[in-house]
């Protein structure tokens, strides 16, 4: 006759009543699982005499490491059982013992090379990490369980679906050792590096893995399950929240072992997506940590290029091709990454910040002027990677007036770029511009270059322009036009670039335009439809349909934005034209003008109160700035290139052209002409726009002169002394013989 089990022979009656209570709980047959009448009785126990619970502890764990050697695994599924009733059950002082004792119970099972009793004892250890304690712990740590979980995390068991559990299991038991210790002040060390390393590359590990092996075309089952059953998105779910969790002061042990990670593993976007998350979680602790973490993503985005661009370069000389592709893709995979963790990271800055890391971008970008001025191919590689940030970081900016948004330190070197002979730049200049004028929204209903029937349908979202936008367009406007005039000419342009710059008009429109705007926007578009057909600069066909269509689309959108039934009628009729319908080609070369926009009719249709239509007879002229010195553009050149073109087009000199020369028939009335133009011009144009003119001019002409002044061979000191003036006194200053130096050819 077999006893019952926990009863000792005839000393059973004489055990301590705590071990009577725990033999009690456990069944004949372990199948029956726990007696629920004697777990009862024991809990009541443990609660009325808590001074028990650590013998109690110490007496489950002495049966559960019996039976885990004796592989009676139905009776260590009951006691762990046990201890997590009694763990939720008790919340005294004396469960501190209590603890220690099931800790030591998790941790034999964490040992065991059985994958049940691994994912049993994780198991538990999550269900006590959720438990709050009243007191924290003095001397308890979590070194072996963060050892064991990281561990478990790298399993390479060769089941497939054991393996997934197992990974599971460990994923879980990190994220319970965070939300165990990241509260606890006495528990900091877990944010010690020796920690972080195990810890951070075990989330990285498994997020890699699954995209590896989606890859490969053997993902781990069930990677189809949940969140709960896969251990990528589980990785990321506890990664997050481990972040999330992290202080200011320990985000840099956080950080580093992801950066570490980078270039030991192959780059997928879950690896992306890590960075993402500890970069975003800095999001919380504002002040120099802010540029400090953008200055290093800035880094690595360089670092990426150039190391790109060097396995171009190697690929050439003779590497293997598709090794080097591949390297190529995932350099831009890491690219899109960071640049995409710039963008979430900026998106939940406020503005006053925001509007500081795009400052510290635009720093970084070369531009024209700089050492890299040259468009070669990894200036534009680091070009096009810091503009693409920069769209990332003004999505969604909602600035109150838009010089905070265009700052001029902003705008100048952002106009600097739109002059670059590449489309693609061209293209990401003004998505930025977008972003920052469009503060309601309104961009999606723009897109597409095309004459809108019906703008009312479109439910534009406007307000009053306020007198901040209005100074700003007084002072930078004629900026915004220069550029948009200089960009519709490029010749590389495409579909796309004509697209953004009829959004960018409309926008001007909706956000930015008075009455006066309004006028110097109909100027900028009689002077680019004059541009296209004159074709002085024999632009490409295309290009002149382009403008044409550009300005057709935006004067039906003005038209009906300022709601004037005259200027709608005429610009209607202009696009209605048989003969000027979407101006093909044939319809550019008709010599009959009046087939196109006039500028009399539309000063006619704006000559009601509110208006200055008699400015739309001044002819829109770009004005001149230093970047044009700086382009290849034809209509700025300096010195030099003058003197080049002078020599390249030299032609026989005879009487005939002698005598052309000084011919002063109708210079006079020519001269006349211009100076009628001048004060016109002077009388009606704004006076910003005459400002900028002259300042333009007074700034070449000083550009002039110091070249002059560098050029110019300085006499060499004389021993009778030179002429210095200094507050207005001349001043004679003799130079010794013995130290003036002398050609050699004057040596004797």
């Amino acid at each position: 006759m077999s006893l019952p089990a926990g009863v000792c022979g005839c000393c059973g009656r004489c055990r301590p009543r705590y071990k009577r209570l725990v033999d009690n709980i456990f069944p004949e047959d372990p199948k029956d699982g726990l007696v629920k009448s004697d777990m009862e009785k024991l809990t009541f126990f443990a609660v009325s005499a808590p001074e028990k619970l650590d013998r109690i502890g110490e007496y489950l764990a002495e049966r559960l490491s019996r039976d885990v050697v004796r592989h009676r695994y139905g009776y260590v599924v009951i006691a762990m059982e046990a201890l997590d009733q009694l763990l939720m059950a008790c919340h005294s002082q004396s469960i501190k013992p209590f603890v220690e004792s099931f800790l030591h119970m998790v941790a034999k099972l964490l040992e065991s090379k059985e994958p049940d009793l691994q994912v049993l004892g994780t198991n538990s250890f999550v269900k006590f990490a959720n438990i709050e304690e009243d007191t924290p712990s003095y001397h308890r740590r979590y070194d072996f369980f963060v050892s064991q979980f990281s561990a478990m995390c790298h399993s390479t068991h060769e089941d497939p679906e054991t393996r997934t559990r197992i990974r599971v299991a460990g994923i879980k038991g990190l994220q319970g050792v965070v939300r165990k210790t990241v509260n606890d002040e006495l528990q900091a060390i877990i944010w010690e590096p020796q920690h972080m390393d195990k810890l951070i590359p075990s989330m990285l590990f498994n997020m890699q893995d699954n995209d590896d092996s989606d890859r490969d075309g053997t993902s781990l089952k069930p990677i189809t399950g949940t969140r709960e059953e896969n251990p990528a998105a589980l990785a990321e779910s506890c990664f997050r929240e481990l972040l999330g969790r992290a202080a200011y002061g320990n985000m840099n042990n956080a950080v580093r072992p992801v950066l570490f990670c980078f270039p030991t593993k192959s780059y997928s976007s879950y690896a992306c997506l890590c960075v993402c998350v500890c970069v975003c979680v800095c999001v919380f602790y504002p002040g120099p940590t802010v540029l400090e973490v953008f200055n290093t993503l800035l880094k690595h985005l360089r670092m990426s290029v150039d190391f790109e661009l060097g396995e171009g370069s190697r690929r050439n000389s003779g590497t293997s091709l598709s090794s080097g592709r591949v390297k190529e893709n995932e350099e831009r995979i890491v690219q899109n990454a960071i640049i995409q963790t710039i963008g979430f990271f900026g998106g939940n800055l406020p503005d006053y910040q925001r509007a500081e890391v795009m400052m510290f971008i635009m720093g970084k970008v070369p531009v024209y002027g700089t050492p890299c001025h040259t468009l070669d191919t990894g200036t534009k590689r680091i070009q096009t990677m810091l503009l693409s940030s920069l769209i990332m970081v003004t999505s969604g900016f909602k600035c109150k007036t838009i010089s905070a948004g265009l700052p001029a330190a902003f705008l100048e070197p952002l106009c600097s770029i739109s002059l670059m002979e590449d489309s693609e730049l061209r293209q990401l200049v003004l998505e930025i511009l977008h972003n920052i004028i469009d503060r309601h929204d309104n961009r999606a209903k723009l897109r597409g270059i095309r004459i809108i029937p019906n703008v009312a349908a479109l439910k534009i979202k406007r307000e009053k322009i306020s007198k901040q936008d209005v100074g700003f367009m007084k002072k930078h406007g004629q900026q915004l036009y220069r550029h948009i005039y200089l960009g519709c000419k490029e010749d590389d342009n495409v579909q796309k670039n004509f697209e953004l710059l009829f959004t960018a008009l409309a926008l001007l429109t909706i956000e930015l335009a008075n009455e006066e705007v309004v006028i110097d926007l109909i100027r900028l578009s009689l002077a680019l439809q004059d541009m296209a057909l004159a074709n002085e600069e024999n632009m490409p066909m295309f290009i002149r349909c382009g403008i044409m269509a550009l300005v057709a689309a935006y004067l039906n959108f003005l038209s009906q934005m300022i709601a004037n039934p005259a200027f709608c009628q005429h610009v209607s009729k202009v696009c209605t034209n048989k003969h000027t319908l979407f101006f093909l080609p044939e319809s550019l070369d008709c010599e009959d003008r009046a087939m196109y926009f006039q500028t009399a009719d539309l000063a006619d249709a704006l000559s009601g109160p509110g208006y200055n239509a008699e400015r739309l007879a001044i002819p829109y002229v770009p004005q001149v700035t230093d970047e044009d010195r700086l382009t290849r553009r034809k209509s700025f050149v300096d010195t030099i290139s003058l003197q080049v073109d002078i020599l390249s087009n030299t032609e026989e000199i005879t009487f005939e052209t002698l005598k052309k020369a000084i011919d002063t028939t109708g210079l006079e009335e020519q001269e006349r002409e211009r100076r009628r133009q001048v004060m016109e011009k002077f009388q009606k144009a704004p006076f910003e726009e005459i400002a900028a003119h002259c300042e333009s001019k007074a700034n070449m002409l000083h550009d002039r002169l110091a070249q002059i002044f560098e050029l110019t061979i300085r006499p060499p000191p004389s021993p009778s002394g030179t002429v210095t003036v200094t507050s207005g006194h001349a001043q004679y200053q003799s130079v010794p013989v013995y130290e003036m130096k002398f050609p050699d050819l004057c040596v004797y």
